[in-house]
C-alpha cells in the first residue's frame, strides 16, 4: 500500500489534485452530493485529465495506487467541507473496477475511514461503465459486501453509445449517473424524448437512483424530473472546482 500521508507536488501543485462539482436535487435546487474528478499535474506532460490517463492506469497496479491516493485526498476534503458547514449526503471518489476484485479491499477502505473518523455512508465510489463488462461476478459480490457496510456506489456514463444497458441489473449500485449523451439526445424529437424516459425508468425499476449529467438548462432538468430523475449534474448545477474554492456560496444556483 503506497504512503498516502505525504502528497507529492509538481511546480507547487499537488501531483494528484481532486476537483469537485455539485450534484443537485432538481426539485429544490439544493446540493445533495459532491462528485470528485482527478487531474494529474506532471513535470513533462503538464496537466492530464481523466480521459488522458484512466484507461491506461486501470490496466495495471497504477490504478490501485492512484485510487488509494485519491481516496485519502477525498476523505480529507470531506472533513474540510464539513468544517465549512456545507450540507451534503456523500462525496464520491473514482474506483477502478479491478480494485473490487482484490482480496481484503474492504479492509483497506474501512481502515482509511476509521483513521479519519469518517462514516462509511459518507463515501460513494464512482465506477466506470466498464463495470458492465465484468462476467465473473466478483465485482458484483464485492459491491454487495461493501454496500452492506454502508458504502455507496455510482455507475457513471450509463446509456452512452455501445453501453450494454441490460447488464445493469447484475450490479447492485445505488446510483446511476446517466451519460451526457442522453441529455443531448433528449430534445431531438418525441421518439428520442421517450427513449430517454425509458432509460430513466429502467434505472428506477431495478432499484437504483438516476442522476442526469450534462444538464446545462433548466428545461432539461425539468424534463428529467418529469421522468422521475431526482438529481442533476452539469453546468446548471455547477462546474468542477478545486477544494479551496468550494464554499457554502457554491450551494446556490
Amino acid at each position: 500500500m503506497p504512503d498516502t500521508s505525504r502528497p507529492t507536488t509538481v511546480g507547487g501543485l499537488r501531483a494528484i489534485e481532486l476537483q469537485y462539482r455539485i450534484i443537485r436535487n432538481i426539485a429544490t435546487g439544493e446540493p445533495s452530493f459532491y462528485q470528485s474528478r482527478t487531474q494529474l499535474n506532471t513535470p513533462g506532460l503538464g496537466t492530464l485529465m481523466p480521459e488522458n490517463f484512466r484507461k491506461i492506469a486501470d490496466m495495471s497496479s497504477q490504478g490501485t495506487e492512484l485510487f488509494l491516493l485519491e481516496l485519502t485526498q477525498a476523505i480529507q476534503a470531506h472533513q474540510i467541507f464539513i468544517e465549512r458547514e456545507m450540507q451534503f449526503d456523500w462525496l464520491s471518489v473514482y474506483m477502478p473496477v479491478h480494485y473490487l476484485q482484490q482480496i481484503a479491499c474492504d479492509r483497506i477502505l474501512m481502515e482509511q475511514c476509521r483513521k479519519y473518523e469518517l462514516m462509511y455512508n459518507r463515501l460513494c465510489f464512482a465506477l466506470p461503465e466498464t463495470l458492465l463488462m465484468e462476467k465473473d461476478n466478483i465485482a458484483a459480490r464485492t459491491i454487495r459486501i461493501l454496500h452492506g457496510y454502508g458504502f455507496h456506489f455510482m455507475l457513471t456514463n450509463f446509456g452512452s453509445r455501445n453501453c450494454p444497458v441490460l447488464r445493469l441489473a447484475d450490479f447492485p449500485v445505488d446510483y446511476v449517473l446517466l451519460s451526457p449523451e442522453l441529455t443531448h439526445f433528449l430534445s431531438r424529437d418525441q421518439r428520442a424524448h421517450n427513449a430517454v424516459g425509458s432509460v430513466v425508468n429502467m434505472v428506477t425499476e431495478i432499484g437504483a437512483v438516476p442522476i442526469a449529467d450534462g444538464v446545462s438548462a433548466s428545461h432539461q432538468a425539468e424534463m428529467f424530473h418529469e421522468f422521475g430523475c431526482p438529481y442533476c449534474a452539469g453546468d446548471l448545477a455547477g462546474r468542477y472546482l478545486p477544494e479551496a474554492e468550494i464554499r457554502r456560496k457554491t450551494n446556490q444556483i
